[in-house]
């Protein structure tokens, strides 16, 4: 029985499928290089054309000090009691030793209820804390300013907070939702700070772009009550819970 063979024009055909199959290939390996280090979330605003950086993986010791820095939601409000609130139960969850700094009602701009704001309040902290870590939380109370001066209301605040504790490394817990549908200018605030995080190569963990709050869970994390759109005591714990894992993600 005489060979078949395969007409010229085919085996061209097969062969530019194969050829352009392995191009791809190639292409989507080299963006995904799963052999490199995470990026850091980004979502880079419309004045950002830099290209970000890529944090290093975390390096922390067994039980670290962490210091917590942040708003109404660092300091435990609507919780059964403050030390309830999720910069506290996150130590047992994950085994650090946290300094809690929470003043209510305080953004970058914005002064807060009983504390300034965001940069006067870093400018403040004893740098004899030396923590190893620092997880800047929030903050949504500068929602309701104008976004003019925000950023660079960030810059001096961080380059005051790298300062203060240059041997710390530093994460940046992005503002979460009291409110679905998310408001816009919260939203704005998450992009602004992933933006700034990027542009120091500081790891940015975004919990309205990792979805941590839901319509399917926001009923049992918020309490839209007497906590005034804060979280349940359960949902501190939740929120504990969330942050231990992220950070977990980011430690070497």
């Amino acid at each position: 029985m005489p060979a078949v063979r395969t007409p010229r024009s085919r085996v061209s055909a097969w062969l530019t499928v194969l050829v352009a199959g392995l191009v791809a290939a190639i292409v989507v390996v080299g963006f995904w290089r799963p052999w490199a280090t995470p990026a850091a979330t980004v979502a880079a605003g419309a004045g950002d054309a830099a290209v970000p950086l890529t944090p290093a993986a975390l390096e922390l010791p067994e039980n670290p000090t962490v210091l917590i820095f942040g708003d109404s939601w660092t300091y435990g409000s609507a919780a059964a009691a403050p030390t309830l609130g999720y910069a506290y139960v996150v130590a047992q969850l994950a085994e650090w030793t946290t300094i809690v700094d929470g003043v209510r009602g305080s953004g970058y701009l914005k002064p807060g209820i009983d504390g300034p704001d965001f940069g006067t309040r870093i400018a403040a902290l004893d740098p004899a804390l030396d923590p190893d870590l620092v997880i800047v939380q929030g903050s949504i109370n500068d929602r309701n300013l104008p976004a003019d001066g925000y950023r660079a209301a960030v810059d001096a605040a961080w380059d005051d907070l790298a300062a203060t504790y240059p041997r710390a490394q530093i994460v940046i817990l992005g503002p979460a939702p009291q409110v679905l549908p998310v408001e816009a200018a919260t939203a704005r605030i998450d992009r602004d700070l992933a933006a700034a995080a990027a542009a120091r190569g500081w790891w940015y963990i975004s919990p309205l772009m990792q979805d941590w709050i839901t319509t399917d869970n926001y009923a049992a994390v918020i309490d839209t009550g007497i906590g005034r759109y804060h979280p349940t005591t359960l949902g501190h714990r939740y929120l504990a819970e969330r942050l231990a894992a992220a950070v977990g993600a980011l430690t070497r």
